[in-house]
């Protein structure tokens, strides 16, 4: 009940604030919506920061790709990937007790009081045991108990902010809710981090923590402690551009291999999951939101990406159906429109894929993809649509991409692209 007040308060200010701007619009004729976005930002990150879990992790995921929201909700939602109000330390006893039947002094040499990191799900701790140093997650009390009611009470916030329709911000959030209860479960993501890092071993450049199934249950888990700058403090440092193209390459090399060789992949590539080093290696954590990719899907996703492919009007209209973006009964003029559409996104989100080389530091690319997504979300066909388009399998490969995407951009990095073996761009 307190959480569904809070929100509701938060969804009563952030009207006052819109009713606001627009007496303000027509008072003094200027544009106050850089004003509106900022005091909404702040309200509703205020609030979601308060009662953590799944509804900042909401907003956490949406910060991911800079053209989905005003920047000043980007802005303020980003600080969900490094800091939020930290859980009590009686709390956080509490759950050592439940889970070991000791107090988390009694499991280690040392053990910080205070989090080192506060997130949307868990905050770390800092720890040793016989000499090594430690990172210790534990979860936040109540966090897997509260996704299906946190999702549903920060749904109107994030139907406003991204502009979609009821239709598939419910196909969205079927998915973010199944990711968001594995993200929950702490010893499946114990499982698949040890079987992720030593699949991508092999990778040049990268680094992993080790993990600890002894000091790890559903609740808590433990991994060694590994050193490196976020990407904001890393970018800081001014590092050469042949430092940012190594670094750039690394993670494209590492969801390459993920998504063409392991069909699934660490899909929560926002800044705060990876250190980078002075000298140009990429350290990665937090393997709880991992995207099985269906053999099907995966066949069906690529494929449209290649243009000799799409030229063929049979194997383009069999393949849009395949990923439910269209359907049987759609019209001649829906079947039209929408093709037109998948082909125009998917020429633009595809395009590093029809180069040798791409530069991710020329912002025209991405203010390209922001003009195309504004042009689509205000089509009148797109709005009176009752049909979702697009399969959900979509959702977290399309995350993962914009936020690899972004994070090339960030780092200003050209890049060697590689493809699967079968696409051809030409």
């Amino acid at each position: 009940m307190a959480r569904a007040t809070a929100l509701l308060k938060t969804g009563a200010k952030v009207g006052g604030n819109y009713l606001k701007h627009y007496v303000k619009k027509q008072l003094f004729q200027q544009d106050e919506k850089n004003s509106l976005h900022e005091a909404n930002a702040e309200e509703v990150y205020e609030t979601l920061s308060k009662l953590k879990g799944s509804a900042l992790k909401a907003a956490q995921m949406m910060s991911m790709d800079q053209n989905m929201m005003p920047s000043a909700y980007v802005e303020r939602f980003q600080q969900a990937q490094y800091s939020v109000p930290p859980l009590s330390y009686p709390l956080v006893v509490r759950t050592f007790i439940k889970n070991f039947g000791v107090p988390p002094q009694e499991l280690f040499d040392y053990f910080s009081k205070e989090a080192v990191k506060a997130a949307s799900i868990g905050q770390v701790h800092e720890a040793y045991k016989d000499g090594q140093r430690l990172a210790v997650k534990v979860q936040y009390p109540g966090v897997a108990d509260s996704v299906k009611s946190d999702l549903r009470l920060v749904k109107p916030f994030a139907k406003r902010l991204l502009n979609m329709q009821e239709k598939d911000i419910e196909l969205y959030f079927q998915e973010v809710e199944e990711k968001l209860l594995e993200e929950t479960n702490y010893e499946l993501e114990l499982k698949r981090s040890i079987e992720l890092t030593q699949a991508c071993s092999h990778l040049e450049g990268l680094f992993f923590p080790a993990y600890y199934p002894e000091y790890s249950c559903r609740r808590i888990l433990t991994m060694s402690w590994i050193e490196g700058k976020h990407l904001k403090e890393f970018l800081a440092g001014n590092p050469s551009q042949e430092i940012r193209n190594r670094v750039g390459q690394i993670l494209w090399d590492f969801y390459h291999f993920q998504i063409h060789e392991l069909k699934m992949v660490h899909a929560d590539p926002h800044p705060g999951n990876f250190f980078f080093t002075e000298d140009g290696r990429v350290g990665v954590i937090d393997f709880g939101c991992i995207k099985v990719i269906p053999n099907d899907f995966y066949e069906v996703y690529f494929k449209v990406l290649d243009e000799r492919v799409m030229r063929d009007a049979t194997e383009a209209t069999k393949l849009l159906h395949g990923m439910g973006f269209l359907h049987a009964d759609d019209s001649p003029d829906e079947k039209r429109f929408f093709t037109n559409i998948f082909k125009e996104l998917v020429s633009m989100l595809g395009k590093p894929f029809r180069y040798e080389q791409f530069d991710f530091g020329n912002s025209s690319y991405f203010r390209e993809i922001y003009e195309l997504s504004e042009r689509i979300a205000s089509m009148k066909e797109l709005k009176e649509s009752k049909k979702a388009r697009g399969s959900r399998h979509t959702l977290y490969i399309n995350r993962t991409y914009f936020g690899l995407y972004n994070i090339l951009n960030q780092l200003g990095a050209t890049i060697r692209v590689t493809k699967p073996a079968f696409l051809s761009v030409s």
